[in-house]
């Protein structure tokens, strides 16, 4: 083991000296700006969709039974959200705490709020530029609207590119690591027999194809979410008096006006926002690219539809699973235990969680985080299988079926891999491939927005005629023959 390491260690720290500078400048300068700039643009492009159609979105969630066959709006809303609620609610959530504190929340909850739009823009694209497999699902994303509405496939490949090292690389392994430790927290198994197990049953899943991800998906994201949220309100509710401090935190510590990360207010402010964005961001995934993949394989009436649904789903993971995960730390006495005894101290940020609530809940509560860091996180290797597949078939149409089946393989592997690894260098990598991703995806959908929004008019107008499920015709688009017609046949001749 001491062979390997030493073998290792040079090949670690070269990649270090390398991936660091360039994912901190990312983040640091452009990224965080960007992300929070587009999505206050779409959401004035958009007349603030995310206020006006609130109880919409909700309820075409709730009823997307799709328009055929293949995979439902609900179904596609499910793998979606299984790739969003993973380790960025738990462990994620509990990182920005302690490296950003308490102000992290508050940009979390700003990059949700204008990642509605965001979300919204991506995910309609993707509808409309999708194309029907041969296995009767719909394909879509980045990788193809960029390709076929652009005509930059150059641009799509290395979206893909970046899509594949993210989900099908780095994120699985985070996913993995996460689920190891957890278990080993709770009940003492070895992380190796952990990614074993993990192992073994995300390839009876992922060998039946898109649509066994989608109806495994479907199945445990909505239950263990409702569970999640069912005792953070428990402990909100048994601690309702610390609730207007806690939030008075949150919102002080935003703006330097609380205890200061590092000693100044400026540098609390940065280290604050830095935090919530990047982690709202692995979080909700608004803008990465990563959900129109799942939103794409929608049977739906109307590309907005889908994009309503994909924009409520940002809502439910980080202002209410998030939101959940910092009620249930900030409310205990870990945190503050924590941050007067080693400040500045690296920690494992779903031990953070554990530790919280085991405080508020005793040893049923370490047992519950572990479950549900098992069903969250283990939904988010399916998903993020399901996106990486998407884009694999992009880079090798001639060879798709074999590539893909190559893939499975190097999933599992990474599985297993990342069970045993150094969390810290997971989730670095991981933070360079989602800031390579979500900057090409980004510079796409600024130049595509107005196509989107010209969906959503559309959208909003059949509805204002009393038409309950709009029906979508491209004949709105400047350019309809970029739309597949076996998708979306022209119904009428546009004028002009």
């Amino acid at each position: 083991m001491e062979t390997l390491e030493l073998l290792i260690a040079p090949l670690r720290d070269g990649l270090y000296t390398i991936m660091m500078p360039v994912s901190n400048f990312i983040w640091s300068y452009i990224l965080v700006y960007l992300l929070l700039g587009a999505g206050l643009l779409f959401t004035i492009m958009t007349r603030g969709m995310q206020f006006r159609l609130f109880r919409h979105m909700a309820y075409v969630t709730f009823s997307a039974r799709g328009a055929g066959d293949g995979i439902s709006g609900f179904q596609a809303f499910a793998t979606s959200m299984a790739a969003r609620v993973g380790t960025g609610n738990l462990a994620g959530v509990a990182l920005a705490l302690w490296i950003g504190g308490p102000g992290a929340i508050f940009w979390m909850w700003v990059t949700a709020l204008l990642g509605f739009a965001t979300a919204f823009i991506e995910s309609t694209l993707a509808q409309v530029y999708k194309h029907r497999n041969e296995d009767g699902v719909f394909r879509g994303g980045p990788a193809y609207y960029i390709e076929r509405c652009l005509g930059w496939r150059w641009l799509g490949a290395l979206f893909a590119v970046f899509l594949i090292i993210a989900y099908g690389l780095a994120f699985n392994a985070a996913q993995s690591n996460t689920i190891a430790q957890g278990m080993n927290g709770a009940f003492g198994i070895p992380n190796w027999l952990t990614g074993v197990v993990i192992a073994i049953l995300a390839g009876f899943v992922i060998y039946g194809g898109l649509k066994s991800v989608a109806r495994t998906a479907e199945k445990i994201v909505p239950a263990m979410a409702i569970a999640y949220l069912l005792v953070a309100l428990w402990i909100l509710v048994t601690n309702l008096s610390a609730v207007p401090d806690m939030l008075s935190l949150i919102v002080m510590s935003a703006f330097g006006l609380g205890p200061a990360v590092g000693g100044a207010a400026g540098y609390a402010i940065k280290a604050a926002m830095e935090n919530g964005v990047k982690r709202g961001l692995f979080s909700n995934e608004a803008g990465m690219g990563s959900t129109p993949n799942a939103a794409a394989q929608a049977s739906v009436k109307h590309p907005a539809a889908q994009g309503l649904v994909q924009s409520f789903g940002v809502f439910v993971d980080t202002i209410v699973i998030c939101s959940c995960t910092a009620v249930v730390i900030l409310l205990s006495g870990v945190y503050e235990r924590l941050m007067s005894e080693s400040p500045g101290d690296s920690i494992e940020g779903i031990q953070l969680t554990q530790d919280a609530m085991v405080d508020h809940l005793g040893g049923f509560g370490e047992i519950f985080i572990a479950l549900a860091i098992l069903f969250f996180a283990f939904t988010s290797i399916l998903a993020n299988f399901s996106f990486s597949a998407v884009n694999i078939e992009f880079l090798f149409r001639r060879h798709a079926a074999k590539a893909v089946s190559v893939f499975k393989v190097i999933v599992i592997v990474m599985v297993l891999l990342g069970s045993v690894a150094e969390l810290s260098v997971v989730w670095d990598f991981a933070d360079l491939a989602m800031g390579l991703m979500a900057t090409t995806n980004l510079f796409a959908i600024l130049i595509m927005g107005p196509i989107a929004v010209a969906v959503l008019k559309d959208y909003e107008r059949q509805r204002r005629e009393g038409i309950k499920e709009p029906l979508f015709d491209p004949a709105i688009l400047k350019r309809p023959e970029l739309v597949d017609a076996d998708v979306w046949p022209v119904k009428e001749v546009k004028e002009g």
